[in-house]
């Protein structure tokens, strides 16, 4: 694990946000008139872009998708956002990559200013040197381009950088990038989603994940 920058999905990576994410979807459903009484059927718009995930769930075009992103975030700036966990182990992990030397830096397709505030929130964005995310009118809300967006603004070595994420378009956006990516198995994301894109390594637990650099 020989990496000198490494960047971090959120949720679903440094975060449980389940409860957050869904209560706040079934919100902005029931101001469109959906009910949506069983919040497990709302857990795959964890990770995904909200829009693109709306309009593929529902049918709803772009406009309509948007009304639904709108409602969502009336919820989650005041309310979601703090339902949220750290996983155990995380505040480990990053000291343990701040002692060695390491570069941290999030990458979430979650709009900055939220990403900002649930990591002063909880206690972890001091491990960080940037925490990237998306702007609130969805520029870089695709991995892809968020990717590109901080390896040119920090002019990262990709060899020498690794994308940590429990979801298909964190790996997706770190191979279009040139990136090596690692998918943990404790997110949102299956064991066969994460491997079917063939990451450089798989863990499936956070505590795996410590082991490898505490070892490598």
């Amino acid at each position: 694990m020989n990496y000198q920058n490494i960047l971090f999905d959120l949720d679903g990576t440094l975060t449980d946000p389940r409860e957050g994410i869904t209560r706040s979807i079934q919100y902005a459903l029931g101001k469109l008139g959906i009910d949506e009484p069983d919040l497990a059927q709302l857990e795959h718009f964890i990770g995904p872009p909200l829009l693109q995930c709306f309009m593929a769930t529902y049918a709803f075009d772009e406009a309509r998708a948007w009304e639904a992103v709108n409602h969502y975030r009336e919820r989650f700036k005041d309310i979601g956002l703090y339902e949220n966990r750290v996983f155990e182990g995380v505040g480990e992990l990053l000291e343990l990559l701040a002692g060695q030397g390491r570069t941290l830096y999030i990458a979430t397709s979650k709009p900055t200013v939220f990403a900002m505030e649930i990591a002063r929130h909880f206690d972890f964005g001091r491990h960080f040197k940037v925490i990237y995310g998306s702007e609130l009118d969805g520029t870089r809300t695709n991995k892809v381009d968020l990717l590109r967006h901080l390896l040119d603004e920090e002019g990262l070595a990709p060899e020498r950088t690794l994308m940590i994420g429990d979801r298909k378009h964190d790996l997706i956006g770190a191979h279009r990038n040139g990136l090596r990516a690692a998918g943990v198995g404790y997110g949102f994301g299956s064991r066969e989603e994460l491997l079917a894109e063939s990451p450089a390594h798989y863990f499936a637990s956070l505590g795996e994940l410590r082991e490898a650099f505490a070892n490598g």
